[in-house]
């Protein structure tokens, strides 16, 4: 049986991941800081994991953490843009410096391979729909850049050692377990729980942004497959996950008011220093290298968030 080691395990991701493994009989070693990680997403699976609170700036934790282990998600980050922006340093060391950390410590264990949480926004403000792999990355915000510098160390450590990388490029993941608290949460999360709430939601810009919003099943189901695809087809490679479709943040209000049964309207705040305008998907580099297709569709997956939003709502009441 392999040993799968999961970064950011108390994270939305990370904890999606792991419930995975575990649905299949794998065993779970799993990493958090809680630095944006909530032991709520991990507490009824606690037990049948081997959890180590830790930072991917402790190097020597990281070290130990890799050891036996044969495969590696690697979830944890500071997945903010508009963070980012405001604290430039925190945001690099996380993202690049904790990742350096934790291929160091993978090279050494010698790991089978290791999956990377990339992002989309490498490619930055592009107009050219959809967004391919070898497209030139043009990041805006210092967050993008950062999560593009640890996709070139992870092509770098399977040119240089050996290591097996697999660079996964999310798509605006969204889905169960996402923190709306957060003032860095992704808009869906916090359209929702608004929402339901009665509370008037805001979109910053007007609306006409759109997004290649991707339900978390899809995003997990892409780790697994990544993990085991043949070498020669995936390692030192970057991928889209994504569904292949975009919707605009005006058309998923519609949509969410129809769900929730919100009644009001959106307000409309000033656009956001370091976002894009538009994200769509070319996934098909996925579909050929490892089988990856897109399980639940956008309506699906928003339909599965509201009920469990609504859900954690019925128990908090109670």
């Amino acid at each position: 049986m392999a040993l799968h080691l999961i970064t950011g395990v108390a994270g939305f991701i990370g904890s999606s991941i792991a419930r995975a493994l575990l649905e299949k009989g794998e065993q779970v070693r799993g990493i958090d800081n809680f630095a944006t990680g909530k032991r709520e997403n991990i507490a009824e699976i606690a037990k049948r994991i081997d959890f180590r609170e830790a930072d991917l700036l402790d190097a020597e934790a990281m070290r130990k953490a890799c050891v036996g282990v044969d495969f590696v998600f690697h979830q944890a980050a500071i997945p903010s843009v508009p963070k980012s922006v405001l604290d430039p340093i925190g945001s690099n060391r996380a993202n690049v410096d904790g990742t350096v950390n934790l291929l160091v410590g993978a090279r050494d264990a010698k790991v089978r391979r290791v999956m990377y949480a990339a992002s989309s926004s490498a490619y930055g403000e592009s107009p050219t729909l959809p967004k391919h792999e070898d497209m030139t990355p043009s990041p805006i915000s210092p967050y993008a850049v950062a999560k593009l510098a640890s996709e070139h160390y992870m092509i770098s450590f399977y040119r240089c050692y050996g290591l097996e990388t697999v660079c996964l490029r999310y798509f605006n993941i969204f889905g169960p377990r996402q923190d709306p608290t957060s003032p860095y949460s992704g808009v869906l999360a916090k359209f929702i729980t608004q929402m339901l709430a009665g509370q008037q939601p805001t979109i910053f810009g007007d609306g006409g942004q759109s997004r290649d919003f991707t339900f978390i099943d899809n995003a997990v189901i892409a780790n697994l497959l990544a993990a085991h695809a043949p070498a020669d087809r995936v390692a030192g490679r970057v991928f889209n996950v994504a569904t292949g479709t975009r919707v605009d943040l005006n058309e998923t209000f519609q949509a969410l008011k129809k769900l929730t049964g919100y009644s009001g309207e959106v307000k409309h705040g000033p656009e956001r220093e370091g976002d894009i305008k538009h994200s769509l998907a070319d996934i098909s580099r996925a579909e050929k290298a490892f089988g990856y297709k897109a399980i639940v569709n956008f309506e699906e997956g928003l339909k599965r968030t509201v009920d469990w939003y609504r859900g954690q709502g019925k128990r908090a009441i109670a």
